[in-house]
């Protein structure tokens, strides 16, 4: 009863699994305490189809999906609704706050629905809200539905089913066209790449309207016939040890979540709740939708080593919403492959490997390789030439599961889902996902964002790197919660760090620690900082996953929009020369200049060398 069936769709799919799997609890979603309620696969296929009749019978074509992050189980039956009313779903988060009503705003505008699909008490909020921007009918589907005479469409696998919006960390959101064919594709890659079967047991608090949420935990459940176990995304924030509790409880084997989640149950789970924690039936700890980091797989393995979880167990992995989202993996039953690579040659574009982590190197995480036919290629962003390995370009992708396009976009679609080799044309179409890395023995390694690469006297940095540096340099500042970019003086780039800080720091003053993160950051990157903002806890600006919004964060930072608990802003001007004098002058900075690393001055020789 596995995923091995070929489906022609996702209703077939469900189908079939309410006519053979009946009375199987298919979701299970935790509310307050040990509480939980849930549906089975025939139930599900019961509540689809009055909702599908529904649709039917006020003849619209897409539809928008917003349910409160409690409602997981309703927010489930309302997806599979429009799937068998033939209705193009359009899953959006819960309007918490202003940037996330303005997101939901923008995403009525440009996918054009005329109705929204909702809870009796979530309504009135969202009418409130959306009500003025166009005439729209409301379906709420946790009230007794009036029709019940659902007929079956015609449905193939070049069916749009649903748009994926993208996550908006480099830009404005958009729609991704996700056919029944592209989602079917991306299922199989991820019954193989994580060894599901129908005795494996999903558990997930990522937010349902996201493709990790969406693709990875409530499709994938159903495509291989095994039980998953939801909580709230807001649940698990509050009280982070819940996620492993409910591992433990329900014996979950795959669960997984961006690489700040697991630093969050690092630091907030005690010691007597481990007493009660058993992980040891978790064989796939799948982590990705941000960078990997070697130091948090190695924190949390330490953490709970005590309570059975295993290194192996983590599964790093690279997707995206364009290629609906899972890109690659690695072996489930392997140890995570981890490069050190020289920092110095990767701002060079090259990779230059050694043997163990020291100054001036960079520790890197596999991301495993492509599954299927699917080819991943690395290319030169500007030339349209294929790289060769262990060199750093864009990642470029080819598969059936890549979606087809933006929706009502054009242009954009054309330059991202329609690159090709001039040099090379029979490798056909790739994605480019704006993501660069290299491959190394079939591995891929990500590298960073191409849109978000700063360059500062010639050198491409990466932001994502920066940010580590400046949140390690002191306690006050707060872990994934900081964003490094570029602004123009008089001429110049120059780095600007918007950092939050931790709750019981929230009354120092960015002069303060100015000099901390100035050196920090000079001697691990050869860069001086412009400016230092300080934040309150919750307001950088994140997509839905929690990636880092550097752009909106860059624009908010320039309108001055930005919530600024402190500013440090540098007085004098800075140049090449300045910085030799400032960082490098033995007489007015002795003590620095002594415990200045060798490392440092070498490639600060290379750089001044350089610059003549």
């Amino acid at each position: 009863m596995s995923g091995e069936k070929d489906y022609l769709n996702l209703v077939e799919l469900l189908r079939y699994r309410s006519q053979h799997q009946s009375n199987c609890t298919a979701y299970t979603f935790l509310t307050d305490g040990d509480a939980s309620v849930s549906v089975t696969y025939q139930e599900l296929d019961l509540q689809a189809r009055a909702i599908a009749a529904n649709l039917q019978s006020k003849r619209v074509s897409i539809a928008l999906l917003v349910y409160p992050y409690d409602g997981g189980l309703e927010f489930i039956a309302a997806f599979f609704g429009c799937l068998y009313a033939k209705v193009i779903a359009v899953p959006c988060h819960p309007p918490r706050n202003r940037h996330a009503s303005n997101d939901l705003a923008a995403r009525l505008t440009s996918s054009q629905a005329k109705i929204v699909l909702t809870t009796k008490n979530l309504k009135s909020k969202l009418k409130n809200q959306l009500g003025t921007l166009a005439p729209l009918e409301w379906l709420t589907t946790d009230e007794p539905y009036s029709n019940t005479d659902w007929r079956e469409p015609n449905i193939s696998g070049d069916t749009l089913a649903f748009l994926q919006y993208t996550s908006g960390s480099t830009g404005v959101p958009k729609g991704v066209m996700i056919t029944h064919d592209c989602v079917l594709h991306n299922q199989k890659i991820l019954q193989l790449a994580f060894c599901h079967t129908e005795k494996s047991i999903g558990v997930g608090w990522l937010p349902l309207f996201h493709d990790m949420g969406l693709i990875g935990n409530v499709l994938q459940s159903l495509y291989v016939g095994m039980p998953c176990i939801f909580l709230s995304p807001i649940a698990f924030v509050q009280k982070p040890v819940l996620w492993l509790q409910a591992i433990s409880r329900y014996g979950a084997t795959t669960s997984g979540a961006p690489n700040f989640a697991y630093e969050l149950l690092c630091d907030h789970v005690t010691p007597a709740q481990k007493q009660n924690l058993d992980l040891s039936s978790w064989d796939v700890a799948f982590t990705g939708a941000e960078p990997v980091r070697v130091e948090t797989m190695e924190r949390f393995v330490k953490a709970f080593a005590s309570c059975g979880f295993r290194s192996e167990a983590f599964y790093p992995c690279y997707g995206m919403a364009e290629a609906t989202l899972l890109i690659s993996g690695g072996e489930k039953t392997t140890l995570p492959v981890i490069k050190y690579v020289e920092k110095a040659a990767l701002e060079k574009n090259q990779v230059i490997t050694v043997d163990s982590y020291r100054e001036g190197v960079k520790s890197l995480v596999s991301c495993g390789k492509s599954w299927l036919s699917d080819t991943i290629a690395i290319a030169n962003p500007h030339s349209l030439t294929q790289c060769q390995d262990n060199q750093v370009g864009e990642i470029w992708v080819s598969s059936c599961g890549i979606g087809k396009g933006y929706w009502n976009l054009t242009e954009q679609t054309n330059h991202t889902f329609q690159a090709s080799f001039p040099d090379n044309p029979q490798l056909g179409c790739f994605l480019r996902t704006g993501d660069l890395g290299f491959l190394a023995d079939g591995e891929l390694f990500i590298v960073g964002r191409q849109y978000d690469v700063l360059v500062f006297w010639g050198f491409n940095h990466y932001p994502q790197h920066i940010e580590q540096t400046v949140e390690q340099c002191h306690p006050a500042l707060k872990p994934n919660c900081g964003a490094a970019f570029s602004v123009e003086v008089d001429g110049e780039e120059k780095l600007v760090i918007v950092q939050e800080l931790e709750r019981n720091y929230r009354h120092i003053l960015a002069k303060d620690i100015a000099e901390t993160v100035r050196w920090a950051v000079f001697d691990q990157h050869l860069i001086d900082i412009y400016a230092i903002a300080l934040l309150k806890p919750g307001n950088i600006p994140k997509t839905s996953s929690g990636k880092i919004q550097r752009q909106t964060c860059k624009q908010k930072y320039l309108d001055g929009s930005l919530n600024i608990l402190s500013q440090w802003r540098l007085q004098t001007s800075s140049n090449l020369t300045s910085l030799i004098n400032r960082y490098l002058n033995p007489l007015t900075h002795a003590k620095r200049y002594l415990t200045f690393t060798k490392g440092s001055l070498r490639r600060w020789l290379f750089l001044i060398h350089r610059s003549d």
